[in-house]
């Protein structure tokens, strides 16, 4: 008996015929609400009754909403590998991570050559099949900047450039059935998907046997491979033979598979719309309780709590794997497994974590929390990824990863309230409200995620017409360091909601925000290139412009040193949105044009589109690159001394990047005390970023001290002490320690500015 532990999967084998091209994608659309998890399609490319399987997969891809599509199996001969690597990658990046390879290496060979394809031998074709794996993961391999090179000898890759990463780490599963190419798989792939209607007796445990064999040779655990298997049958109300029966007999059946041959994905063969409904509805919750049952008592170890010793030898100190509960052991990420390398970094910073804990939700978070307790390692909580001070991840300890949290769901029509889990993107956020015309100010860029920057502040294009993105929050849901859920509000708990609202990330691990979105229609979203040779004329003139400018304007300035090229310029990033309605476009060139006189106008193009296409969803895939020391202050005005100041940081070459944004307007309609964010007279905010945390440092207290009126910690990477007080003057400090007393005494919650409870400061 073999059952390895896979998460049970159940999907569909569907026929892509052409002579009705919609009902393969109506049963694919069946397939989803049937509550399946896969629908495939078989690939014949020779077959003119059949439609292109690649492009009914994103045809189908783009028609549902949770399903994964794949071939089944996709033909290699007709296929040429480094291009099929860049459509799966795009498919898989437009659909968020719903596409998995199904791949054969091919065996109808005389319509093959009839397409031009080659004729080879089987033992060509594991060959070739192999080489195509080689290109296929070497495309996707976007973090390696060395061109691709594969000199095979039936596929040759000779310095492709590499890209794009798809949005998760696509699975690899091979149709396969003699012994060469299931050691293939052992080694190499991530599944063996043949059909039942093929295979003898006894073949699937020697299948099984074989890969196993060869994983184990490659120092991987066998249940690494999902076994996959095709199959065929009808409902009737007699037993005829095998899967040919009542429902029970089905359950039955398909329940000694998975428990006795490991098979961990069921994949029923037919266009039976009815078949479809009673598989999905009936046979696979069945079969799921069953095997479930049969694993509790049993005490299976799931597949992905298992490592070969490839894995096990990456494993780091401090960290007791063996104690970490089932259902985080489940789909946890460690150095040693392949997806390690999608997750260990965030967007600017390096990582290299000894363990990703991915919970699902507050129960599975407060058991993580618990489980770190005992650890001796660093810990850290991740939204998307994003934040510059990269303390979403470390080097050997755990990261809390909230992506699984990612739901827009709208609570209140009335008040257009939206519910967002932390571990969405705000370009998720932008994309689901646009069509309500409704948006949330939320930083410049699709890819931040929603836990971090609403906690912590959140300066966006649309901050003066709305204030921070903190001040649009109405009520959370926490897990604190002893695993309570709490709810806050202005009703509940609301020390909590003061807190959180500017230091969330200090007080426990916030699941969802509840914020009141703004009815914004189209924007004018306008970006202008100024000459910035008088750098300090330039900042004073912007300033005193945005200041004076309609609260619908929110403008945020880039500075560039002067190159060998050209000049010190300054880039402009401006928008202008009305509250209830479409930009005016009039109104908008006339405040632009404000922005415009403070420097003569080397460029400029503006644009009237909906909030969503310029704060867009964006790839979660992080590769840490730059790790840059970043400076962070809040100025209350661009005046001449202020506006030299920023100059002179700028001459000195210690920040390669400099950027101001535009705060105020609405945000100073918010009384200081009201949020644990205190500053609410200031006007912009200033950020550096440098190669070296001494070198900006020494500038940046010598230049910009003396003119700096708070800090934005978002946007620091300076952990002296007085950084704490710029970001929270008192008496917010002092309050924030009493609330962090009451709900993380032990501060277990210290990775991101820690600040200390009270009674241990006094301790």
């Amino acid at each position: 008996m073999t059952d390895y532990g896979h998460e049970l999967q159940f999907g569909t084998f569907l026929t892509p015929t052409s002579a009705d091209p919609q009902t393969p994608v109506r049963l694919a659309r069946l397939t989803e609400q049937a509550g399946l998890d896969l629908a495939t399609f078989q690939d014949h490319p020779y077959q003119p009754a059949f439609l292109d399987t690649w492009t009914l997969l994103t045809w189908v891809a783009a028609a549902t909403e949770r399903i994964t599509v794949s071939g089944n199996v996709l033909n290699l001969p007709l296929r040429q590998p480094a291009v099929l690597a860049r459509s799966a990658a795009s498919l898989d990046l437009l659909s968020g991570g719903r596409f998995a390879m199904g791949l054969g290496a091919g065996g109808f060979w005389d319509p093959i050559v009839a397409m031009g394809g080659p004729r080879r031998s089987p033992g060509e074709s594991v060959d070739a099949l192999e080489e195509a794996l080689r290109v296929m993961r070497g495309i996707w391999d976007a973090r390696d900047r060395a061109p691709l090179k594969v000199p095979g000898d039936h596929y040759q890759v000779m310095g492709a450039k590499r890209g794009p990463a798809p949005a998760h780490d696509i699975p690899v599963w091979l149709g396969a059935y003699k012994p060469r190419m299931l050691r293939l798989i052992g080694s190499e792939a991530d599944g063996w998907l043949p059909s039942l209607a093929y295979l003898k007796d006894g073949d699937l445990a020697r299948g099984n046997a074989v890969i196993d064999q060869a994983a184990t040779e490659a120092g991987r655990d066998p249940a690494e491979i999902r076994r996959l298997l095709n199959l065929g049958g009808t409902i009737r109300d007699t037993n005829a033979g095998f899967l040919q029966g009542p429902v029970g007999q089905w359950v039955e059946e398909l329940t000694r598979l998975a428990l006795e041959d490991g098979v961990g994905t069921f994949i029923l063969t037919g266009d039976d719309p009815r078949l479809i409904e009673t598989f999905g509805g009936e046979v696979a919750p069945a079969v799921r309780e069953a095997v479930a049952a049969a694993r509790r008592a049993g005490g299976t170890v799931p597949a992905s709590a298992r490592r070969g010793t490839n894995a096990l030898a990456a494993r780091r100190d401090g960290i007791d794997y063996g104690s970490l509960p089932a259902d985080l052991a489940e789909r946890a990420v460690e150095p040693g497994d392949r997806e390690y390398e999608s997750v260990r970094h965030n967007y600017l910073r390096a990582g290299a974590p000894g363990i990703v804990l991915r919970p699902r939700g507050p129960g599975e978070i407060a058991e993580a929390v618990d489980w770190s307790l005992g650890q001796e390692v660093p810990f850290a909580v991740r939204s998307a990824g994003h934040g510059l001070s990269g303390r979403s991840t470390n080097d050997g300890g755990i990261v809390l990863d909230l992506g699984a949290l990612r739901s827009v769901e709208v609570v209140d029509e009335a008040t257009r309230r939206v519910r967002i889990g932390v571990g969405a993107t705000w370009g998720e956020v932008a994309e689901t409200l646009a069509p309500r015309g409704w948006a949330i100010t939320s930083g410049d860029y699709g890819g931040v995620g929603v836990g971090g920057l609403g906690t912590t502040g959140g300066l966006g294009f649309l901050g003066r017409l709305q204030g921070l993105t903190i001040d649009r929050v109405v009520a959370a849901e926490m897990v604190t360091a002893s695993g309570q859920v709490l709810h806050a509000s202005a009703d509940e708990n609301p020390d909590l909601f003061w807190a959180l609202r500017g230091a969330g990330g200090n007080m426990g691990v916030v699941t969802w925000l509840e914020i009141e979105a703004g009815a914004v229609g189209d924007v004018v979203f306008s970006q202008m290139v100024l000459d910035a040779t008088d750098t300090a004329g330039l900042l004073e003139k912007w300033g005193s412009a945005v200041e004076a400018a309609p609260r619908g304007l929110t403008s945020f300035m880039i500075l560039a040193p002067a190159r060998r090229d050209q000049g010190p310029v300054a880039q402009l990033m401006s928008m202008y949105a009305a509250e209830g309605a479409d930009a005016d476009p009039d109104a908008a060139i006339a405040a632009l044009e404000t922005l415009a006189g403070a420097g003569p106008l080397l460029g400029h193009q503006a644009q009237l589109l909906p909030y969503s296409a310029v704060v867009s969803r964006q790839s979660r895939h992080h590769a840490g690159a730059g790790s840059p020391a970043a400076r962070s202050a809040l100025l209350a005005h661009l005046d001449r001394d202020t506006s030299r100041a920023v100059e002179r940081l700028l001459a000195s070459g210690s920040s390669y990047f400099t950027q101001l944004r535009a705060t105020g307007g609405a945000a100073h309609d918010v009384a200081p005390g009201a949020t644990a964010y205190a500053h609410r007279h200031q006007n912009f905010q200033l950020t550096g970023l440098s190669s070296t945390q001494a070198r900006i440092n020494e500038v940046w207290d010598a230049e910009i001290g003396p003119v700096q009126d708070g800090s934005y910690l978002s946007f620091d990477t300076d952990t002296r002490p007085e950084r704490l007080l710029e970001a929270f003057p008192e008496p917010t400090l002092s309050r924030l320690r009493e609330i962090k007393a009451a709900y993380d005494p032990s501060n277990v919650f210290r990775s991101n500015f820690p600040i200390p409870p009270a009674e241990l400061l006094a301790a």
